[in-house]
């Protein structure tokens, strides 16, 4: 008598997705460029942080997006890193007075945040859609369905 081991109990391993494949990194840079994921033609944005509702070009839905806090934290992640980076660069080589770092890092850092805000947002509604995140999934239940208790009324 043999003992089961782990090779021998089946596995069930999920069915492909029929949904088709949407590559990542284009949809990430299309975002990034303010374009819509999906076609890279429509715009993505209304306005500076806005996301339209839907693409002009292809009709993609992009109102579903999620982004809520991962622009700014990633911003302020990389603008973080960039800045400090040089502000000690520049204290080591030519310790200037404070003022001057004031005047220097604090418009630098704010322009760089503002600049690199929109992209960042951009890539992460591309990286939703390309995932199927959120109302991105055609197949998926509405989102407020998912969160009314069971039998309530709709």
């Amino acid at each position: 008598m043999t003992t089961p081991t782990s090779l021998d109990t089946a596995t069930t391993w999920p069915a492909p997705s029929s949904k088709p494949h949407r590559p990542l990194m284009p949809a990430m840079l299309r975002g990034a460029r303010g374009r819509c994921p999906a076609c890279g033609e429509g715009a993505l944005f209304d306005g500076y942080l806005t996301v339209k509702h839907s693409c002009s070009a292809c009709g993609e839905e992009l109102h579903h997006h999620r982004a809520d806090d991962a622009p700014p934290y990633f911003t302020i992640l990389i603008v973080g890193h960039i800045i400090v980076s040089l502000v000690l660069a520049v204290e080591v080589a030519f310790v200037p007075p404070m003022w001057l770092h004031v005047a220097l890092w604090v418009p630098l850092t704010i322009a760089s945040s503002l600049v690199l805000l929109r992209p960042i947002k951009g890539a992460i509604v591309g990286l939703q859609w390309a995932f199927y995140m959120h109302g991105f999934d055609p197949d998926a239940e509405p989102e407020d369905a998912v969160m009314l208790p069971a039998g309530h009324p709709r």
